[in-house]
């Protein structure tokens, strides 16, 4: 039986129906074309094929000028595909942060439903950056290995975590008492001493991504217990590092579902052996030296540098070289 998977097609992953797919696709091997001409090919009645031709033109797949029709590029067009799903994902992301942002009235709600025998689930305010991590440690002894999810939306909080706190983070990850996964702001990565720490974390283990913007600060531990922030939106050094810790499955179960969702948005880091061979190429181009130089500098051939260029500029989400150069810069790539 043969192990091999067929990839999805992209136009029906961004939301076209057959009828549109095949009708696109007749449009991208003629190029240009009638109505009359697209019927004919799709063997589809002229009535039909125009209303699936206004479709594909509102989409911005397809372009029509003086009653014919020519389709964009692939890359562009699965680009407008692809950045309306996105904007949805955007609207869904925010709607979420909108009720996460009402919590204190779901869990009054979740209170006052709940058989009062049971007694009030543990609410406990910690206080101070030093308690924070301690508290991490101490569940992550108790009930090893500790699942724990991290959302950090800001710089400060990494440099924090990379000046003072990282090392027993790491350790325990080694030792096997905890697995880390965690999202930060892309921007952080310039900041002294981050892009290090992180490059430790994952060596140990753990599991790190990028977003532009992420929306609050919060954590889960494992099932049983969350952390959420004195303000939700906020980050933890402008609030003195207060922060509540909820032992109910209620907030946990939509604390991961919000990260997991964080973390199926957001960008692996370009670290480990693989991103590191992404990174030299690009830090290399950067720097003006050409594919052959390239090749000669990292000992391989110009054929493996323009492969990992490419891996590198699907990674970045780019379209040309300079665009993969902009976004490696401002991702924190070229830093050596």
């Amino acid at each position: 039986m043969s192990n091999e998977q067929t990839l999805p097609d992209p136009l029906q992953t961004l939301g076209l129906d057959p009828t549109q797919r095949a009708l696109y696709t007749a449009i991208l091997r003629l190029h240009r074309a009638t109505r009359t001409e697209l019927a004919e090919v799709v063997n589809d009645p002229v009535e039909a094929v125009e209303t699936q031709l206004d479709h594909l033109v509102r989409l911005g797949v397809v372009d029509e000028q003086s009653g014919e029709y020519l389709a964009r590029h692939p890359a562009a067009a699965l680009g407008r595909l692809a950045a309306d799903r996105l904007d949805r994902l955007a609207e869904e992301s925010r709607r979420i942060d909108s009720a996460l942002g009402s919590i204190r009235t779901l869990i009054n709600d979740y209170d006052v439903g709940r058989d009062y025998r049971s007694g009030p689930f543990p609410v406990e305010l910690i206080s101070g950056a030093d308690v924070l991590y301690e508290s991490v440690m101490g569940m992550a002894v108790q009930d090893p290995p500790l699942k724990l999810r991290v959302a950090i939306p800001d710089g400060r909080t990494m440099t924090d975590f990379a000046r003072k706190f990282a090392g027993s983070w790491i350790d325990a990850q080694e030792r096997g008492l905890m697995a880390v996964r965690a999202i930060m702001p892309v921007s952080a990565l310039t900041l002294p001493g981050v892009r290090d720490t992180v490059t430790r974390v994952l060596a140990a283990g753990g599991r790190m991504r990028t977003l532009d913007r992420v929306p609050s600060w919060f954590m889960t531990a494992g099932s049983e217990a969350a952390g959420l922030p004195a303000r939700w939106g906020g980050n933890l050094p402008e609030v003195a590092y207060n922060f509540y810790l909820l032992r109910t499955p209620i907030v946990v179960g939509m604390l991961t579902s919000l990260f997991e969702e964080l973390w199926n948005r957001a960008v692996p880091l370009p670290f480990g052996r693989r991103g590191e061979a992404m990174t030299q190429v690009v830090r290399l181009a950067a720097q003006g030296l050409s594919d052959e130089a390239i090749a000669r500098h990292l000992g391989v051939s110009v054929r493996t540098v323009r492969a990992r260029f490419a891996e590198a500029m699907a990674d970045l989400g780019a379209q040309t070289r300079f665009q993969a150069g902009v976004e490696a810069a401002r991702r924190g790539w070229l830093r050596q």
